[in-house]
């Protein structure tokens, strides 16, 4: 069995290699990932300038493809270019914070994945929410588990699954949960501040409301303290408002 590993996190991060090391007996494994930080870059791919790819060997624990682009970069230049092989699965993770609700949209971690299932090969996203110590080795134990049970499914071509794992200070999760992605919008605000230069900055700021959130949703499921799956796909046409849209009455001419 053959295994891509990416991430959003960088080729540095503690959580790529938590994961690494949780499936590296299960088969061939290839990490290509980029080589900077890539949190929030959403489904983003690299077309104006060229991308620097090369070896790296990371904490004496696996060699992998440091890419200086976006996770969605590195999953087609490793389809595309570096694998001699296609891989049975794409992995994308361990991300350090949970990837629910609307962060779904803006996750790097999870457009690792998605890219993966473009190409009909199915995925899965693993994140871990932010607690005082993200514990990555118990997070990676967990990880496995997951992933032993969805290859065991013998999963469809372009399957998705986006994995959230809750925080670990309280010990192992008390279970596992298939839920819904959440749609409830972040409170988020914008704190404006004045540059030492004198120009005007904004940073972002925002977190979910619990008493927004909708139950049985991926965030609440988090939470409640059990692991999250949630099925995604990446056609994102709406059926009934294509329904709805068909039936009114468009511009026969534009001459």
């Amino acid at each position: 069995m053959r295994i891509l590993i990416t991430n959003d996190d960088g080729i540095l991060a503690p959580g790529i290699e938590a994961l690494y090391r949780a499936v590296s007996d299960l088969g061939e494994v290839t990490v290509v990932a980029p080589e900077t930080p890539q949190s929030a870059s959403g489904h983003a791919i690299t077309v104006r300038s060229p991308m620097d790819v090369h070896r790296v060997h990371v904490n004496n624990v696996f060699y992998g493809w440091s890419v200086d682009g976006r996770p969605a970069d590195c999953v087609k230049l490793a389809l595309m270019e570096l694998l001699d092989e296609r891989p049975d699965f794409v992995l994308s993770g361990i991300n350090a914070g949970a990837n629910t609700g609307i962060d779904v949209l803006y996750s790097g971690t999870v457009a690792g994945a998605i890219e993966g299932a473009f190409y009909d090969i199915p995925a899965a996203a693993f994140s871990l929410a932010s607690s005082d110590e993200l514990n990555f080795p118990m997070a990676g134990r967990i990880a496995r588990a997951v992933f032993e049970r969805f290859m065991a499914a013998k999963p469809r071509p372009a399957t998705c699954l986006n994995v959230n794992i809750p925080a670990l200070d309280q010990g192992w999760p008390k279970g596992v949960r298939c839920c819904p992605q959440g749609t409830v919008a972040m409170e988020e605000r914008y704190a404006k501040q004045t540059a030492a230069e004198g120009h005007t900055i904004y940073w972002l700021d925002g977190r979910s409301s619990a008493a927004s959130v909708a139950p049985n949703s991926d965030q609440a499921v988090v939470r409640e303290g059990y692991v999250a799956i949630t099925p995604l796909r990446f056609n994102m046409t709406d059926p009934e408002e294509l329904a709805r849209l068909s039936e009114w009455t468009w511009p026969a001419s534009f001459a």
